[in-house]
């Protein structure tokens, strides 16, 4: 999880200040250790900010731009993209209570800021929304992936509610719309070992002990096409999408598996989102004791 703000920086339109370490180098300035640190970042881009007071240290004092570099620690500073794109989805809160916050997610919108996206993350927008400073995503779901994520409001009932999921007794279901494939015998369990693949964005199977388990049936067919109930044991990043590929039946609209055919740095086509969704999520309430169940209203494309 990421490092928590300082009290005295506020959210700026819901994101919140972001740290980076100071290592022992030969930057001069402030100004210099920033234009080598994020050379995406023009130098004069970095000037103004500094100047304009705008990079604290730990102790939330303003940094000089032409002011002695000092190692160790940590500096604050808020992030900025160009020409972030916008995702002309909306996310419903299905639930909102002194703990937890239940958010149904569209297709297309990232969870927490990363890469091309900042203020169009669904943590961003609903720290906007409801004002919640401390709102913070118990678990993630890719940004292709419609459906149910977490959001924890207290600081102090994270470690508990984060303590599900280290310990695998959330019940998480998925839906997905896939090609059938004669001859597997459903329902079945794919186990296998997943690890970074080729490019850096996709994941793929290796030898080696699994480490991730999913569990499939058909719930429906319709011509060539099945929806599929999923329901992962593991949390392995793009497991159901991998497992669904190695079996040969590619989720609809993926656009990375089998085969990559657009890049995570390209437009997205709205038109063809990736037919998965987190459609339900079950567990006891560890600071209430409730047993509590939330369902997706959202519903796939056949």
């Amino acid at each position: 999880m990421p490092a928590p703000t300082p009290p005295a920086l506020p959210l700026r339109g819901g994101v919140s200040a972001s740290a980076v370490g100071l290592p022992a180098g030969p930057w001069a300035t402030w100004l210099d250790f920033f234009t080598e640190r994020f050379p995406h970042v023009p130098r004069d881009d970095w000037q103004a900010r500094l100047r304009g007071g705008d990079i604290w240290d730990a102790q939330g004092r303003p940094l000089s731009p032409d002011a002695p570099y000092r190692a160790h620690g940590k500096a604050w500073y808020y992030r900025s993209l160009h020409d972030e794109p916008r995702v002309p989805f909306e996310a419903a809160i299905l639930s909102l209570d002194d703990h937890l916050l239940v958010a149904d997610k569209p297709h297309f919108l990232a969870v927490t800021p990363g890469g091309r996206y900042l203020h169009e993350t669904l943590l961003a927008r609903l720290r906007r929304e409801t004002g919640l400073v401390d709102l913070q995503p118990l678990h993630r779901i890719d940004r292709e992936t419609a459906g149910l994520v977490l959001f924890s409001i207290r600081r102090q009932d994270r470690d508990a509610y984060h303590a599900l999921f280290r310990e695998r007794v959330v019940e998480k279901d998925y839906e997905a719309i896939a090609p059938l494939r004669a001859g597997l015998a459903l329902p079945c369990t794919r186990e296998s070992r997943i690890v970074q693949g080729t490019p850096f964005f996709r994941q793929c199977e290796v030898e080696g002990e699994p480490n991730a388990s999913t569990r499939l049936a058909l719930a429906e067919s319709c011509g060539n096409w099945g929806r599929y109930r999923l329901a992962p044991r593991t949390g392995q990043r793009h497991q159901l999408r991998v497992h669904m590929a190695a079996l040969g039946m590619p989720i609809r609209g993926d656009a990375f598996y089998p085969a990559v055919t657009r890049g995570p740095d390209e437009a997205d086509d709205h038109s063809q989102p990736l037919q998965l969704l987190a459609r339900g999520i079950a567990f006891t309430d560890p600071v209430t004791g409730q047993r509590r169940r939330f369902e997706s209203e959202r519903r796939l494309s056949w």
